[in-house]
């Protein structure tokens, strides 16, 4: 048979990789001259521009890897500058150095014994205090050893220097104390600086550990998906260099101080890009087989690939950007610095997704799906419309109605839950899920001291109404003690009572005065209730009422009202803006009205039980404390972005389909074809989203559940019952407003 009479899609690759076609019109050296032109032009398209690609990326992703290792550079933890600069807290914060002179964290040393503390062992541990003063890190204005009443405890302030490293200065306080503690006492180190080291070490795992887990996760389902020796490595190589680059960009965006990276953050770039990346591969490489599987030329494959690909991909990392960029109208900067942090993620991702896989993928051609495809495979007619969700299709087709009636029903019962789901805030001591000497400390200092030793409420207010403020702060049943900070005083502060400011020191001696500053002067309120509790909160709360107009109020309570009351605003006003966001993008996407709508009534329902069904496994089997008010708001914004990216896949290629083959046959089309594909980027982002839950923050375990569960969901439950029974039961009326929309039904 001659060249000619080979069908173009049968005709196998020349020796220099351009398809063998019929020979043109012309003399034979002008067909010669051409043939060399058009081989020279496929070597390039082949081999020099994806290789290129290729090594772009290995060179930036190069970059960037070890800054892996630096991020706790750029990092920052501290609760207080995520709050809005309005907020009374932040305000008071910014001022404290006017009347301390340092910007230090306190951290409290604290010893407990079974019996009464004797006045030996209360000289040992004045002598472990003072082995803790001498830590770098520690500043001046340690304060001496103080019994508790009872005799059976005792505690230290140590200052630590903001600057330093919080968690090295804490561990090295912990060594120093320990070492000294004399035998039958024990030795914690809590209050802020003590909490800020165990979150510290909560989130050291992130750039190891968690990282490890998630691709090792994605590796064995890819395997499992593919059965390929090559492809899953190269799927792997394209989301970890899209990591990598994002990773680098964001690095040096907050050096530049341009956004502000947290622990918290950082975990969810990591597993957000890996999923992502992961998924839009799935995407890319499931079509290049479809086209390998329908043509010769792997270039051309590529071409349609392409063609095919880059707006649904392109589609779903728009919503997702745009879900994520929604953030910025938040009041939390740590919320509002979420979103372009994650934003650029993805849109790494997608970058990777559309030009490195698809580079390494035109270089290798079949041999990347060996052994399931070879070279010398041979084209296919009409491939994917057969196997299990060709038979789901059928099944549902019979009686649509009564499909998506069933489902609905079943994920309004799921929703039931959401009316036990405890977004009201934690306690700072819960925030870490595994062993927290902080936390142990907390407990030791509520049995024998006043719950907020060492972590006061600070109140600024004006020198004519200090004693005014303090007779406010005395009389409520949530305050011990009051004191004014002070100039010239060896302990920093003077007692403040009804009767007055309370003098120290020998008799005749020069009286201390408060500092000043600016006219106002810094009241230091101890609280009855450990400073993290919800009693503590109840008091802060009540005292701004009280003394509104008259004082501000911070400190470590002060900011959890604030970041509770943000991140409850932020929730009301973010959820609407996204749907609205996320819909008009599925109108342009789909050109219709109706379809748009119905894909977000149903990720909103798969949503809620979701959130439903966590809350529950919160309560019932989990026994967590409660969940951050921020814990609806990042699993909306994810499950919803995301969610939605399935049914994009699946309605972009339904509606592909259908303008072949008709609305009806285009569902049951579209679902046989994308079934395999949609269900591994399911698993595969189900899978990075459980690893946060290796990281022992309460927060990242709560939105590892509700997210993987919630993914799972809209993998197959919605997209694969509800979805695609709902398009079936509306039929073309679907695509309304549209041309598609009227189109007659093929017979």
């Amino acid at each position: 048979m001659s060249p000619a009479s080979i069908p173009p899609a049968e005709q196998p690759d020349s020796p220099t990789g351009v398809d063998v076609g019929v020979p043109g019109p012309g003399t034979p050296d002008q067909q010669d001259d051409r043939g060399r032109g058009r081989s020279r032009v496929g070597r390039v398209l082949r081999v020099v521009v994806p290789s290129l690609l290729a090594l772009a990326w290995v060179a930036v992703a190069g970059i960037g890897g070890p800054y892996f290792g630096r991020v706790d550079e750029v990092s920052s933890n501290d609760n207080t500058s995520f709050l809005p600069a309005s907020a009374d807290a932040t305000r008071v914060q910014q001022r404290l150095t006017d009347f301390t002179g340092d910007d230090v964290i306190p951290a409290v040393i604290v010893f407990a014994a079974d019996d009464k503390l004797t006045a030996g062992q209360l000289t040992e541990l004045g002598e472990a205090v003072k082995r803790a003063e001498k830590v770098d890190g520690v500043a001046d204005g340690a304060s001496p050893v103080i019994r508790s009443e009872d005799g059976r405890a005792a505690e230290a302030f140590v200052p630590v220097d903001s600057d330093a490293d919080v968690g090295e200065v804490v561990a090295a306080i912990r060594t120093a104390v320990t070492d000294k503690t004399p035998e039958g006492v024990t030795a914690h180190v809590t209050g802020p600086a003590g909490f800020t080291a165990d979150l510290k070490e909560a989130f050291s795992g992130i750039d190891g550990l968690l990282l490890g887990v998630a691709l090792a996760a994605v590796l064995v389902i890819l395997v499992i998906v593919y059965r390929s020796l090559l492809l899953p490595i190269l799927v792997l190589i394209t989301s970890t260099f899209a990591l990598c680059v994002a990773l680098l960009v964001v690095w040096l965006l907050a050096k530049a101080d341009v956004l502000v990276l947290t622990g918290q953050t950082q975990g969810i770039l990591f597993i957000l890009v890996i999923g992502a990346a992961t998924d839009y591969a799935l995407l890319y490489t499931a079509r290049f087989r479809e086209e390998l599987a329908s043509r010769q030329d792997k270039l051309a494959a590529t071409r349609a690939s392409l063609r095919s690909t880059v707006e649904p991909i392109l589609a779903s990392g728009g919503t997702v950007i745009a879900g994520l960029l929604c953030l910025l109208l938040s009041d939390l900067n740590s919320n509002k610095s979420l979103g372009p942090v994650a934003a650029i993620g993805i849109a790494f991702a997608l970058l990777a997704a559309l030009t490195l896989l698809p580079s390494l993928l035109l270089i290798f051609g079949r041999a990347a799906y060996w052994p399931r495809m070879s070279r010398r495979s041979r084209p296919q007619t009409d491939p994917g419309i057969s196997g299990l969700y060709a038979r789901i299709g059928d099944r549902i087709s019979r009686r649509p109605r009564l499909t998506w009636i069933v489902v609905t029903l079943a994920l309004l019962a799921g929703t039931v839950g959401v009316t036990q789901l405890r977004a009201d805030g934690v306690p700072q001591s819960d925030l870490v899920t595994t062993t927290s000497d902080a936390r142990d400390g907390q407990r030791v200092l509520a049995d024998h001291f006043p719950g907020g030793s060492g972590t006061p409420a600070y109140v600024i207010t004006a020198e004519d109404d200090l004693q005014r403020t303090a007779d406010v702060l005395l009389a409520d049943r949530g305050i011990d003690s009051v004191a004014v900070t002070a100039k010239d005083s060896a302990a920093g502060t003077l007692p403040v009572t009804s009767d007055g400011i309370q003098q120290a020191g020998p008799p005749g001696g020069k009286p201390a005065e408060p500092t000043v500053s600016g006219g106002d002067v810094l009241l230091q309120a101890t609280l009855t209730d450990p400073a993290d509790s919800v009693d503590a909160e109840e008091t802060i709360s009540r005292l701004r009422d009280r003394l509104a107009g008259v004082a501000m109020i911070g400190g470590e309570t002060a900011t959890a009202v604030d970041t509770n009351a943000a991140s409850i605003h932020d929730r009301n006003l973010i959820i609407p803006v996204v749907l609205a966001v996320i819909m008009l993008i599925l109108m342009i996407l789909l050109r219709a009205v109706l379809a748009p709508l119905l894909l977000i009534i149903a990720t909103v329902l798969s949503l809620g039980t979701a959130m439903g069904v966590s809350a529950l496994m919160f309560n019932q089997v989990l026994d967590l404390p409660g969940a951050d008010p921020a814990v609806p708001l990042y699993g909306f914004v994810f499950l919803v972005a995301l969610g939605v990216d399935y049914n994009i896949f699946l309605m972009t290629r339904v509606r592909e389909e259908a303008l072949a083959h008709g609305t009806r046959a285009g569902i049951r089309r579209g679902l046989a074809i994308t079934g395999g594909v949609i269900t591994s980027a399911g698993l595969v982002l189900a899978a990075t989203f459980a690893a946060l839950a290796v990281i022992p923050i309460l927060f990242l375990l709560q939105l590892a559940i509700i997210v993987a569960f919630g993914v799972l969901l809209d993998t197959f439950i919605v997209r694969t019952l509800l979805v695609p029974a709902v398009t079936l039961d509306i039929g073309r009326r679907i695509w309304w407003p549209s041309k598609l929309g009227r189109a007659p039904e093929p017979r």
